[in-house]
């Protein structure tokens, strides 16, 4: 019985292959590009992994993505049907993620990037700004990460609301669901935080009528996928002051390439996918312990839904 093992890097893969046979002894861990037997394959272990790499192997049991999205596997168009997907997630990745959300939600609230500017022009400029609870704040998007930072930002006093396909209730929060509710949760909203799952249905879903219904001047912070951002319509958004500053951790293109005009953009922010990027040790003591488990049992808490996209 082998384990594969993929990722975009080859140093990356070999301490991935290392790191998980120290956590999993008895156990062959391999390279994907190492293995000369694909039979003996029954588990995968991979981030973005390459069209047609996880069909080769005939006795596949299960795939676990190295992180909390699984939209990366499903891009594959020749995936093994009824494969079963485990994400990686646990309390380090959700307290990353509430202590970004929290950062930039208060940048924005207190207008630090116009401070900041002030700052470099030399001028003494005391800007005065509500406070949290006269903020109206949305998080898209309210599973295991969305939860946390919606419930981090009413915990900071926020006007917090959520949206989320399906109903969701959380303390402190203004929750709203399904199509019917987009608009009553999008309306007076002035910072929108997006953690969405990428899927068919949200796919470009931060897009300019999305834009012009939130209040003018509003923030924008996406930390989910780059899949949900249409690029150009941030940009016009933007230049027509209905959106006033944007933060990004995540791109169509990764690493951002140089020449994208997001970087040097005055009103926008660029972090390089960082939000809840997972601990490597912490992600392979995870998902050794989600490896021993499904071996066990045929299943696992942190099972993923390929129909729904998460």
């Amino acid at each position: 019985m082998t384990v594969a093992v993929y990722l975009p890097t080859e140093e990356k893969i070999q301490w991935w292959v290392e790191m998980l046979q120290g956590l999993l002894p008895g156990w062959e861990i391999a390279s994907i590009d190492s293995i000369d037997d694909p039979a003996q394959v029954k588990q995968a272990v991979v981030w973005r992994p390459r069209s047609g790499d996880l069909a080769n192997f005939p006795n596949l049991e299960v795939i676990v993505s190295i992180g909390a999205g699984i939209d990366h596997v499903l891009a594959d168009p020749k995936l093994p049907k009824k494969v079963p997907i485990i994400r990686t997630v646990g309390d380090d990745l959700t307290q990353r993620m509430r202590e970004y959300v929290a950062l930039h939600v208060l940048r924005h609230h207190r207008d630090m990037p116009r401070q900041l500017q002030a700052q470099e022009d030399k001028e003494w400029h005391a800007i005065v700004v509500p406070v949290a609870p006269h903020r109206v704040v949305g998080v898209m998007g309210l599973g295991n990460l969305g939860a946390a930072a919606a419930t981090t930002l009413a915990d900071l006093g926020f006007s917090t609301r959520g949206w989320s396909k399906s109903p969701k209730s959380i303390q402190g929060v203004d929750t709203f669901s399904g199509e019917d509710e987009f608009d009553a949760f999008l309306s007076g909203c002035e910072i929108l935080v997006n953690l969405l799952p990428l899927t068919d249905a949200t796919t470009g879903i931060l897009n300019a009528e999305l834009f012009e219904r939130l209040v003018s001047g509003a923030c924008v912070i996406n930390c989910a996928r780059g899949g949900h951002l249409v690029d150009e319509d941030l940009l016009n958004a933007i230049e027509s002051g209905q959106i006033k500053q944007a933060t990004l951790d995540v791109f169509h293109v990764e690493p951002l390439p140089n020449d994208h005009m997001f970087w040097e953009h005055p009103s926008i922010t660029v972090t390089p996918h960082v939000a809840s990027q997972i601990d490597a040790a912490t992600g392979g003591r995870l998902i050794a312990a989600n490896l021993r488990t499904f071996a066990e049992t045929g299943t696992c808490p942190d099972m993923a839904d390929a129909a729904r996209g998460y």
